[in-house]
């Protein structure tokens, strides 16, 4: 009997606890600093104003009335590439228009597509800013122009394969930053 009783009050004590519950699910936390910008010096057209995380501005000449420029940041996987445009022979639309239908061919990945107008009449500045939701490749693309001299439209892709919840705070992050190129632009004569 003393057999048959330690073993089954030793089961009542053991087994008798809370059920096991599932971990709720964690989600990762990004930090990144506080921006802090610095006007970018570039022998361009226009000036703009940088964050400091950006390690480096490439500029690589393209073809006689276009220049890219690259602005990498390392530590997010990111980059912007900028693509100046002097408007010539009135070709304002057709610039407008590509900017646009680069945008809309994300639309194959993209959940949504949203937008933003810029406009800082005191400085002759004008654009679109797109947001661009889902596993797309770019998730940001704008443009700025004055008009009439001058058009940079520009995009943000990540080196990394597109999964939109990973890529997502570092989104919102350089998204600030590209609203902060678009406010600071600022026209060479």
């Amino acid at each position: 009997m003393k057999r048959l009783v330690l073993p089954l009050l030793s089961f009542f004590m053991l087994g008798c606890g809370d059920d096991p519950l599932p971990k709720p699910k964690a989600y990762l936390r990004l930090e990144y600093p506080e921006a802090k910008y610095k006007n970018a010096s570039i022998p361009l057209p226009f000036s703009f104003e940088k964050n400091k995380l950006a390690e480096s501005i490439d500029s690589v000449k393209t073809s006689h009335n276009s220049i890219g420029i690259d602005i990498k940041y390392p530590s997010l996987k990111a980059t912007i590439f900028l693509t100046y445009k002097k408007i010539e022979d009135d070709n304002l639309n057709n610039l407008l228009r590509d900017a646009q239908n680069l945008t809309q061919e994300h639309t194959i990945k993209a959940d949504e597509i949203s937008y933003d107008q810029f406009e800082n009449t005191e400085k002759d500045v004008y654009g679109m800013l797109y947001q661009i939701g889902g596993n797309a490749a770019s998730q940001s693309q704008f443009y700025v122009t004055d008009s009439i001299n001058h058009f940079v439209r520009g995009s943000l892709y990540f080196n990394v394969k597109p999964n939109y919840d990973s890529i997502y705070p570092a989104s919102e992050y350089l998204k600030k930053d590209i609203k902060r190129i678009m406010e600071t632009i600022r026209w060479k004569n």
